[in-house]
């Protein structure tokens, strides 16, 4: 069933187990990820960056749409980072139901003003809404936001933000970055930040910047207040690198159902390792 962003989260805070809001960027990564989500019977966000939505288009939404409502888990399309006030009122008009807002370069007054317009006009219609306050980090990453230098999100600002913006739940900087980690890089999470962020806003809590984190970093993030990681290139590793694998053995082929099944299947191993990772195996009971 297709839920809002509000709908959704609200059970995870409540229950204490985070839903993995997996970006896909085209339909059979779309029905991938539904499937295992299904066989996992847990909740999802389908989450599309700006980037993403240039490549399937908003056209893609009302079949996304049928998938969702003929669902057995709960399901909600997510407009992910979006950057302008614009882009929001476009990815509400095409049927997303849940949005971010991120504003988190800004300082923290433009941060503010432009996140409450945001929550204004899409509470009007019953549309979610995620902001982030403190910057996520950049590795490797193509088409997401990301800072050169990590800005750890201030407690007392995450209750103003909170509280001056209305947003439904809050993406936090405590130590991710987008994309992939380098050998070298050993990222370690700010837990005892997360757990006074989670007792002074009590709202549903993002992490972004959730591949390649280790299990025990993302598992405690969980068990602290985290409600949903944002995973997008664990699986489109796993989906593209065995596209490779798949296409650099005969070059004939050339059939869609000759290429990607191997695909989808490589990236729903990576992805329920996620949904299990993160409590939500069984979690659309719940709802």
């Amino acid at each position: 069933m297709l839920y809002t962003g509000k709908s959704i989260l609200d059970v995870a805070n409540a229950h204490r187990f985070a839903i993995p809001a997996f970006n896909i960027s085209d339909w059979a990564m779309f029905t991938g990820i539904m499937d295992i989500s299904e066989e996992k019977n847990a909740p999802v966000i389908i989450a599309i960056h700006p980037d993403e939505v240039s490549h399937i288009t908003t056209d893609l939404l009302p079949a996304m749409h049928a998938r969702a409502h003929r669902s057995s888990v709960p399901v909600a399309i997510h407009w992910d980072h979006g950057g302008t006030y614009e882009q929001i009122v476009q990815a509400i008009q095409a049927g997303f139901t849940s949005v971010m807002i991120d504003a988190s370069l800004e300082p923290f007054e433009q941060n503010v003003a432009l996140t409450r317009k945001v929550v204004e006009a899409a509470h009007a219609v019953g549309v979610q809404v995620e902001g982030e306050l403190g910057t996520i980090g950049a590795n490797d990453s193509y088409g997401e936001s990301g800072a050169a230098e990590i800005i750890y999100t201030n407690v007392d600002d995450a209750v103003r933000f909170v509280e001056q913006t209305g947003v439904d739940s809050l993406a936090i900087a405590i130590g991710t970055s987008h994309g992939l980690y380098p050998a070298e890089k050993n990222p370690e999470l700010r837990h005892d930040l997360l757990e006074q962020i989670k007792a002074a806003v009590g709202i549903p809590l993002v992490l972004h910047g959730g591949s390649s984190n280790p299990d025990g970093e993302l598992s405690r993030a969980v068990e602290l207040g985290v409600n949903k990681i944002n995973i997008s290139s664990d699986i489109k590793v796993a989906y593209h690198d065995r596209m490779r694998e798949v296409l650099g053995t005969d070059r004939r082929l050339r059939e869609p159902n000759a290429i990607q099944p191997e695909c989808i299947a490589a990236m729903k191993v990576t992805a329920a390792e996620k949904i299990d990772l993160f409590g939500a195996a069984g979690k659309a009971d719940l709802y």
